[in-house]
């Protein structure tokens, strides 16, 4: 798997998803359309587990055009169809990662669409123990970014 560089982004030329887009790398494909690329991973969590991507290349959330981000999320609904015939899995975890700090690998925005089976095990990645947190510091942190979104919307609409 072809990894970061330290310190230096990957160009579209680097990006081992847009090389499977072109065909250029072999894929096991199961979905495609005019905007989006879904694939089977080959790194699986659980038996099932697909991969959906942006034909344009975004690296993550902060770059991702909202045509592209529904793109992908559209397809995802198209696919967990065809997962829960094709396999009869009891939850599908919809996970997307961004940055290294969160253990993005390949810097092309994706969806992990990840089957869990009835009698598969539980995912650990989406079992964490719910701790109640500072209220105080959620109210702080809920308004500064309830402030950032209006303030993005506020621009919006000036433009």
């Amino acid at each position: 798997m072809l990894l970061p560089r330290h310190g230096r982004r990957f160009s579209m030329d680097d990006c081992i998803f847009c090389k499977i887009v072109k065909g250029d790398i072999p894929s096991i494909k199961i979905y495609e359309d005019e905007h989006v690329f879904a694939f089977m991973d080959i790194n699986p969590v659980s038996e099932g587990h697909a991969l959906i991507i942006p034909k344009l290349h975004a690296e993550n959330l902060w770059e991702i055009s909202e045509a592209s981000l529904s793109a992908v999320h559209t397809a995802s609904k198209t696919i967990v169809r065809a997962m829960k015939k094709a396999m009869g899995p009891v939850s599908v975890a919809a996970i997307q990662l961004n940055g290294k700090g969160v253990n993005q690998i390949v810097m092309h925005y994706h969806l992990h669409l990840i089957p869990r089976a009835s009698d598969g095990e539980a995912l650990k990645l989406t079992a964490w123990e719910m701790i109640p947190g500072d209220m105080d510091a959620i109210n702080r942190t809920g308004a500064a970014i309830a402030a950032a979104v209006e303030n993005d919307y506020d621009q919006k609409e000036r433009k």
